[in-house]
């Protein structure tokens, strides 16, 4: 866990492992995304989960739907770096075929699973015995029928009464090896619903805005829900759903974890938005210290100012920054003026300082890309 404050105190939660990822007990909180391929193109589906991986995917899920994705499954959960969620709908059967393939946990929709409630005694024995976790997924748009009747719509009530009644049907089998989702895509009815359900039981939650939309609308939705639940210590895994590729998913859910002070920061790029007071462009500055350390990994702290007003005391916080004005940088390094350079060689030399900060760093650097914060 991080040594930096944080909001609030993480709410306990039992922990559970998703294959070698362990989720809530103080676990750390860990970040998900899902393939878009389609599952039973099995070299399609690895190489796009080891593109998540190297952008910092910890658990991936992937859809089930048909015969040929559940017999994809066993290759694609040996040969992953990381753990594989089935996720499962309609069909029983494939969560027992997801069990027998190794998966390090499988999704389950009571919504839409055909007679799940009969089948949990089963899937309880045949997960325990394999140690394989699920996830009782609640979603919106495939609530139970009977919910609908009773309540007229998603409510956060409705969404909460699914997850505590097949979670206690678990229960009821001595099986509590789970997390429990309640997905909506309105932030509001989102929040409302997790901020309930966790209340009535200490299951690790998994957190997500579900059909949150393009990547700009879905990445503003998933930050306002998540920072408020993980905010007041709510959540114990996420996943920003967008449409857009899924290696956004996991950049965006990184940074909201990094705001929060709930990851180690990786590279951190504070900028200001500019104003009257510039005497350089700090548009063009900004973008091109970004471009120029695209890929670093290091946790450091980069302060790209363009005035007199608030330049110097931001790059003096930083590991390295610069204050402009009149055509030339101060160049600020842990707090000191190591020289001063045309704004031509600005960009180039925050580079190579740069560079030099995080050789003597060394090679230990937390996973990530750089975050872009405006003063």
């Amino acid at each position: 866990m991080p040594t930096a404050q944080t909001l609030a105190p993480r709410r306990k939660s039992r922990q559970i492992n998703v294959g070698k990822v362990k989720v809530g007990g103080g676990a750390p909180v860990s970040v998900q995304s899902m393939t878009t391929t389609k599952t039973h193109d099995i070299n399609a589906t690895l190489q796009q989960i080891a593109e998540l991986t190297a952008s910092g995917c910890e658990i991936v899920r992937v859809a089930c739907p048909t015969d040929k994705d559940a017999e994809a499954l066993k290759i694609i959960a040996m040969k992953s770096q990381i753990p594989v969620i089935a996720d499962i709908h309609f069909q029983p059967k494939y969560v027992f075929e997801a069990i027998d393939a190794g998966c390090g946990a499988v999704r389950v929709n009571p919504g839409n699973i055909r007679k799940f409630d009969d089948k949990v005694g089963e899937i309880a024995k045949a997960a325990k015995d394999a140690g394989v976790s699920l996830r009782i997924g609640v979603n919106a748009g495939s609530l139970d029928r009977r919910l609908l009747e009773k309540y007229g719509k998603a409510t956060p009530e409705a969404l909460v009464e699914s997850a505590v009644w097949e979670a206690s049907l678990f229960e009821e089998h001595d099986f509590h090896d789970f997390k429990i989702s309640v997905k909506h895509n309105d932030p509001v009815v989102m929040v409302q619903a997790y901020r309930m359900l966790a209340e009535r039981g200490d299951w690790p939650l998994h957190l997500g805005v579900t059909e949150a939309g393009p990547a700009f609308q879905g990445t503003i939705k998933s930050a306002t829900a998540f920072g408020i639940l993980l905010g007041e210590g709510i959540g114990d895994t996420i996943r920003v759903s967008l449409s857009a590729p899924p290696a956004e998913e996991v950049k965006v859910g990184h940074q909201i974890l990094q705001s929060l002070n709930l990851r180690e920061r990786t590279l951190e790029i504070v900028s200001c938005p500019s104003c009257g007071r510039a005497q350089v462009d700090v548009y063009t500055l900004a973008e091109e210290v970004t471009k120029g350390l695209e890929g670093m990994t290091v946790p450091l702290r980069v302060a790209v100012m363009g005035c007199v007003v608030n330049g110097p005391g931001e790059a003096r916080d930083a590991d390295l920054g610069v204050a402009s004005g009149n055509g030339k940088g101060q160049i600020f390094v842990k707090g000191e003026v190591i020289k001063t350079v045309p704004e031509s060689e600005i960009v180039q030399t925050l580079i190579e300082e740069a560079n030099r900060l995080a050789d003597e760093m060394g090679p230990d650097a937390q996973l990530g890309t750089a975050q872009v914060i405006t003063a």
